[in-house]
């Protein structure tokens, strides 16, 4: 093969590399033939140009494709008087020359050792998608010049101004915690969609201008994959489900609870490369297919009023044991509040090969603000139940392609999402959840033992009557919710070894307290969340 050579002028813009940016390799130095070898052999990450002078410099490269990286191999042809000045310029020469002739990210392939999977609400439910495709959009410096004026200049502001100001507030928050956590791949829960999950406006905007920038000196971070995942909330389903008198399409008359298609919706940012082709959604699925599943009878009748005095609930011609759902409703009935996903990573480890790891995500229905039939109760159990049965192999299911069938026996796996549900605490179907932490196929390590995600926020909030529900909570270094509630998991399966977890919920006298708590902004949606991040650190070398 013809190695083209390369004469460069006296002077040329090359590369000095950035603070945070590194690339890695070899250097060989030949004194015979007056030449330095450089020899990159991993990522070389985006890069900014500067200038220095380089004479007399020839330059070769040779660029080798291997299965999972790629080697470029740098010959700098010096003169005999230049022999003995090499300096650490040549070096960021021959890498930025080397990336110059080619190299990009999608070249290269990082390898790994170890995974972090995390979890975290984000509490981004906006009035409207586009409320939030528009704070998404705004520039770092845009955000900077509203939050300067929010500080200097209050008095100016209209109410529209405070608030958008304090949207970028709370979505700067969430980047600096996710640029703390720094996970490998994580499900955003709460992050608004089209309905669809087509449309990428606000996801690319969180990532290119809150994520991609420095949060009070973090470090930002990168997520070169990205899934938006369709929702069945706010998805019109034309029928009178709350039996009110009228069908509205929103709210409760939603196959899932919204008032706009796409409210509450959920994404998956990666580092790893997504298996596309083999993403599994259950987002049609329906719940009278679930065995032992039926149409929701009503449990009871009584009911208080805010006085505390008993009245009836029911619609009008409805009784105790009575269906809640009429036969055509129950028949088109989703399980899912908004959707369960199969979303299979592929990570490159050092020895050559990879390791697929599904990534199995959903955010079920909070089991409170009930009707006389307990349909949100019923729901958050039915939809963890479809993951336990998932796991365990089960073929009743069915996917939005039509294909049947739970995960294949032995896979590594990931059940993560804002579950809604506590095991010893709350409101929902214990039973059903402990069922899913405790499951054969999980790493109970990593659910209930010595890894189960912790914090010292959670104890700290309900001591000091931050947090004012649920302060009896039996495992309060695992709560995950301003609740008091451990609401949010990251559930490794038996197959994966697990070398560490948290929550990321700093006490009072902990680095990161004002993400979790402001005096004027509260400790949950204004400031950042009403829930904090989980993660679990997986270790691929065993």
């Amino acid at each position: 093969m013809h190695i083209p050579t390369l004469a460069l002028p006296s002077r040329i813009p090359l590369h000095t590399l950035a603070s945070g940016r590194q690339a890695n390799g070899s250097t060989y130095i030949n004194h015979t033939s007056n030449r330095l070898l450089f020899i990159v052999m991993v990522k070389i990450k985006p890069f900014t140009l500067d200038l220095f002078e380089i004479s007399h410099i020839k330059l070769r490269i040779n660029r080798y494709k291997q299965k999972n990286s790629l080697a470029f191999v740098t010959h700098l042809a010096l003169n005999d008087k230049n022999t003995m000045t090499m300096k650490k310029t040549f070096i960021a020469a021959a890498i930025a020359l080397a990336a110059l002739s080619g190299c990009n990210n999608s070249d290269s392939v990082s390898t790994y050792t170890e995974a972090r999977f995390a979890t975290f609400n984000l509490s981004f439910d906006r009035a409207t998608y586009e409320d939030l495709v528009t704070e998404m959009s705004f520039t770092h410096e845009e955000q900077s010049a509203f939050i300067e004026r929010y500080n200097n200049d209050y008095a100016s502001l209209t109410e529209k101004e405070i608030e958008t100001t304090e949207k970028v507030l709370q979505i700067r928050n969430v980047a600096e915690t996710i640029q703390r956590v720094r996970p490998n791949a994580f499900v955003l829960a709460e992050f608004n969609n089209d309905g669809k999950g087509e449309d990428m406006r606000a996801l690319n905007g969180f990532q290119d201008n809150y994520l991609a920038h420095s949060q009070h000196a973090q470090k930002p971070i990168d997520f070169a994959h990205k899934k938006n995942i369709a929702t069945n909330t706010g998805l019109p389903s034309n029928y009178d489900l709350n039996l009110n008198g009228s069908a509205s399409g929103t709210g409760d008359d939603a196959w899932g609870f919204g008032f706009y298609h796409g409210q509450y919706a959920f994404a998956v940012f990666s580092q790893f490369e997504i298996d596309e082709a083999n993403v599994r959604t259950f987002q049609n699925f329906k719940w009278k297919d679930m065995p032992g599943e039926g149409n929701l009878k009503i449990v009871t009748c009584e009911g208080e009023d805010k006085n505390g005095d008993i009245i009836d609930i029911c619609p009008d011609g409805k009784k105790a044991g009575d269906n809640w759902y009429s036969d055509k409703a129950w028949a088109e009935y989703p399980l899912s509040s908004k959707n369960h996903a199969d979303i299979p990573v592929i990570i490159p480890t050092p020895n050559g090969g990879s390791e697929v790891i599904h990534f199995l995500v959903s955010h079920p229905a909070p089991p409170i603000f009930d009707n006389p039939a307990k349909h949100n109760t019923e729901r958050n159990r039915a939809e963890l139940k479809f993951w336990n049965d998932y796991i365990d192999s089960k073929n009743y299911m069915y996917d939005d392609n039509g294909v049947y069938g739970g995960l294949a026996a032995g896979s590594n796996f990931v059940v993560a999402g804002d579950l809604n549900a506590d095991h010893q605490m709350g409101d929902g179907d214990r039973e059903t959840i402990a069922n899913l932490i405790t499951h054969s196929m999980v790493n109970v390590e990593g659910t209930l033992g010595s890894y189960a995600p912790s914090s010292n926020g959670g104890e700290y909030c309900l001591n000091e009557g931050i947090c004012t529900r649920n302060a009896d909570t039996p495992h309060v270094e695992n709560i995950t919710s301003t609740s008091g509630l451990r609401l949010d998991y990251v559930i490794p399966s038996a197959t994966l070894s697990v070398k560490g977890s948290g929550v990321f919920w700093p006490a009072g006298s902990e680095d990161g307290y004002y993400l979790v708590y402001d005096d004027e902004l509260g400790n949950s949606k204004g400031v950042s969340s009403d829930h904090r991040m989980v993660w679990v650190d997986l270790d691929l070398t065993k």
